[in-house]
């Protein structure tokens, strides 16, 4: 995974809960139109029956020609990923790059991928190795031109299991109060939104799937859209700092997380206040 500091002009990673088919179609629509219209290849991932999306992308300008040139492709999940197993990490990632690099060897700009992935994570175990991926893959997206809409079904999953995965995106619509995802420059990931007594246990699951790693003994959190944080969550921090035998460093626009790092003597974490 790339450490540049600069994230790829394109790079857009968002997770869509939906509990409509209407919504799903209308948002891969317009994934289709734009990917096509700046030149890349676009890939619609267990979205529908192959055929049935095809014909219901009928409207889109010049689909049947990107269809025979190979700029659109319409995948059963299966041909993505290992269908109904738990997904491995790293292979995952590994076989996207394949398909990026691909996708430019063709001619195109990049990749552009619309995955409707609830088979895939039905069961705790799944939806744990699948939040792994979500993030290495978005690490791996920010410097790559790639893009990425991980859409799941509300119906099937419900409301807590999507939240477990719709946190570790940079974009959702679903109900989450905070985002862990990847950052810039020399930081581990970036966190947004708040971190409240409602979500602390979410948190620790995601902060152990994402598993952000130190470089030179410090773990560094862009912590610049976090508007809240709890002394819950901060433990967790310096658990995770600990792990390491790190510092976790928390880089953020509002004093009060210094306060309360020195409130508790919370040593395996630091506060950099950021303008």
């Amino acid at each position: 995974m790339s450490s540049v500091g600069v994230s790829y002009p394109g790079y857009t990673h968002r997770c869509l809960a939906y509990d409509d088919p209407a919504v799903l179609h209308a948002l891969t629509v317009e994934q289709v139109t734009t990917g096509l219209a700046v030149g890349e290849r676009v890939w619609l991932v267990g979205t529908e029956d192959p055929a049935a999306g095809i014909h219901r992308l009928a409207a889109v300008p010049g689909v049947d020609a990107a269809l025979r040139r190979g700029a659109l492709r319409v995948l059963d999940a299966t041909e993505a990923y290992r269908h109904d197993e738990v997904v491995d990490p790293e292979r995952q990632v590994r076989a996207y790059a394949r398909a990026t690099t691909e996708a430019l060897d063709a001619g195109h700009t990049g990749l552009r991928v619309v995955a409707e992935a609830t088979s895939l994570v039905r069961t705790r175990e799944q939806r744990a190795a699948f939040a792994r991926y979500e993030h290495r893959i978005d690490h791996w997206m920010r410097h790559r031109p790639m893009s990425a809409v991980c859409a799941y079904d509300l119906r099937v999953l419900g409301d807590a299991a999507i939240a477990e995965l719709a946190c570790l995106h940079p974009m959702t619509n679903a109900d989450v109060l905070f985002r862990l995802h990847s950052g810039g420059g020399d930081t581990a990931a970036a966190l947004g939104g708040e971190l409240d007594p409602s979500n602390h246990e979410l948190f620790a699951a995601a902060l152990e799937r994402a598993d952000p790693r130190p470089v030179a003994g410090r773990v560094v959190f862009d912590a610049s859209h976090l508007r809240f944080v709890d002394h819950r969550s901060l433990l967790h921090l310096r658990d995770h700092a600990r792990r390491y035998g790190a510092v976790a460093v928390l880089r953020t626009r509002r004093p009060a997380p210094a306060r309360l790092v020195d409130l508790l003597g919370l040593t395996e974490v630091r506060v950099e206040v950021v303008g």
